[in-house]
């Protein structure tokens, strides 16, 4: 294993570079469904077969598992998801599979309405077929930081397919 460079080489043909930068993009395009509600299209970024666990809900084994305990108990409820930029990954030899680690922000609401900030954390076991391809998430593991309200009652409503 070694562990991908915070920042990204200045040669494009690095492969480390170009695997964090993979890394990135996947917690980047989870970030943009998570803003816009959008569980259809996040559906691809996750192994059907992924386990996962969090804040709200222990051991969740399959996508739809996860979608329906911890997505949906989150996602209609909070604004301004988005990774910090310093995301970190550890990448196998192969560049098959990866380990991404990010914290994340977002604004979460009290029942008065009043809104509170909601940072945590995510751990990310990333797989592909070849070092090409998009990364797909076989595990998660997000939780808030301590001392932040798990609950957030805002409801926003889902992006449908098109």
């Amino acid at each position: 294993m070694t562990l991908a460079p915070t920042q990204p080489a200045d040669t494009p043909d690095d492969a480390a570079a170009q695997d964090l930068a993979a890394v990135r993009h996947w917690f980047q395009t989870l970030a943009a469904h998570v803003q816009a509600v959008d569980f259809a299209g996040a559906r691809a970024l996750f192994a059907p077969d992924m386990i996962a666990f969090g804040t709200v809900t222990d051991f969740m084994v399959g996508q739809p598992v996860a979608e329906a305990q911890q997505w949906r108990s989150v996602w209609h409820h909070i604004d301004d998801f988005r990774f910090r930029d310093d995301i970190r990954a550890i990448v196998s030899p192969d560049r098959l599979q990866a380990v991404g680690m990010g914290v994340f922000d977002s604004t979460g609401y009290h029942a008065d309405g009043t809104s509170y900030d909601r940072p945590g954390r995510t751990t990310v076991v990333l797989v592909r077929a070849a070092p090409d391809a998009p990364f797909v998430a076989q595990h998660t593991h997000m939780s808030l930081f301590r001392d932040v309200p798990t609950r957030s009652v805002r409801n926003k409503p889902e992006k449908l397919p098109a």
